[in-house]
């Protein structure tokens, strides 16, 4: 075997391949949608939603695993993801628009929900952090990479988009054939459940989970829909403004997860909520262009902070719950998600501030659970009553 064949760098490859995809089609999305598709707050709040029943579905996951190795499944969601984002651009039209994203999602979901088990399995709990940390920090420099080339495709060489979308789905779907070729299969170091599981003990992350869901939504769907609705962005200033973003968090995330190392889930989930509550307010009345772009890119840096959750449940939950728990939870995150966006669409036609103030409250909703997180959490102390009274929750269900 080859000294780079190690599970932690098929890892971080894979890191690499996905947001080419993502970031193509995120950067790309709301200009496409408006100016060749004509959508409205509506169209564009019902294909989120449509984005996100995959995500909803994401235990579904856990049942392949029966027919499916892990990392065969992730590969395979990875080569979805890229097909979906290839195809895109050539189907304008709001039927179009909508197939091609819930196939883009389903890859995007899948991928998600098995490398968050396969991250908590193949990194030990002591550098957990850290190394998730440097996968969204390899993460954000390959969407540097896709907003560059947005930029110089439809800038400098006057690419159509439908080109554009072309490349970055089949640069992620090489890099899977690649990955799926050169690595060998890594075997399980526990076996997984391959059953739907729910415990009772899991319960606050659950509710981290739905919360997060839900508030983050409004952020994805409608923080950059603001920039080209209300303040005029063209395609090009949005993916300079995601690349700002990406290469502050290439040099933050793994920073990020060192910090989270050292102060541990409670306290790092704490300082999250408190500033999405100020970011979220301070969306609801912006009037300014750079403030908004930095209100952006700040919001996306504390997005980072939610490593916390996952080495959360990485610290209580039992070694064989890792694949079927990262699949209920995806599907937990995404309840909210897949009615929200449609329901905010409609909202912002009649006001986009409240949109943003419900963000701000959910924010809130989340920073009261963050308090229950136990300074030091492991099995049998899940949850923190009364400031740093840790409790177990008994039962599993």
């Amino acid at each position: 075997m080859k000294s780079w064949h190690r599970p932690e760098i098929l890892l971080f490859i894979m890191a690499a391949a996905m947001p080419v995809s993502f970031g193509i089609w995120q950067a790309l999305l709301n200009n496409f949608a408006i100016e060749h598709a004509a959508f409205s707050g509506v169209e564009i709040g019902i294909l989120q939603s449509l984005r996100e029943i995959p995500g909803f579905l994401a235990f579904g996951a856990v049942l392949l695993l029966v027919v499916l190795r892990e990392q065969t499944l992730a590969l395979t969601s990875l080569m979805l993801l890229g097909i979906g984002t290839a195809l895109t651009g050539f189907f304008p039209t709001a039927i179009g628009l909508y197939c091609t994203t819930v196939l883009m999602s389903l890859g995007f979901h899948y991928y998600e929900t098995i490398n968050q088990s396969l991250s908590l399995q193949w990194f030990d709990k002591a550098h957990a952090a850290h190394k998730m940390g440097q996968m969204v920090a390899i993460g954000s420099f390959a969407g540097l990479v896709s907003f560059a080339l947005v930029w110089l495709t439809l800038d400098v060489l006057n690419i159509g988009m439908e080109i554009v979308y072309l490349l970055g789905g089949g640069i992620t779907l090489l890099v899977a054939l690649f990955c799926w070729l050169s690595f060998p299969h890594f075997p399980a170091k526990v076996e997984q459940h391959k059953t739907l599981i729910l415990r009772k003990r899991y319960w606050l992350y659950y509710a981290l989970t739905f919360m997060g869901g839900a508030r983050r939504q409004i952020f994805v769907v409608f923080a950059g829909f603001l920039m080209v609705e209300k303040f005029g962005f063209s395609a090009a200033q949005i993916s300079i403004m995601f690349l700002v973003n990406g290469a502050l968090n290439m040099v933050c995330a793994p920073q990020i997860g060192k910090l989270i190392g050292r102060w541990g889930e409670r306290k790092a989930l704490t300082a999250e909520y408190i500033g999405l509550i100020a970011v979220f307010s301070a969306y609801a009345f912006v009037t300014n262009p750079w403030f908004a772009v930095g209100l952006y890119v700040l919001d996306h840096l504390l997005f980072s902070m939610a490593i916390a959750q996952k080495t959360y449940f990485q610290k209580i939950g039992d070694p064989k719950d890792m694949a079927p728990t990262a699949g209920v939870a995806f599907s937990i995150n995404h309840i909210a998600a897949v009615v929200l966006p449609a329901a905010y669409g409609l909202l912002w036609v009649v006001s986009p501030a409240a949109v943003f103030l419900t963000g701000a409250v959910m924010a809130a909703g989340s920073l009261l659970l963050a308090r229950l997180v136990p300074h030091h959490p492991q099995p049998g102390r899940e949850v923190a009553w009364g400031g740093g009274k840790t409790a177990a929750a008994t039962g599993d269900g």
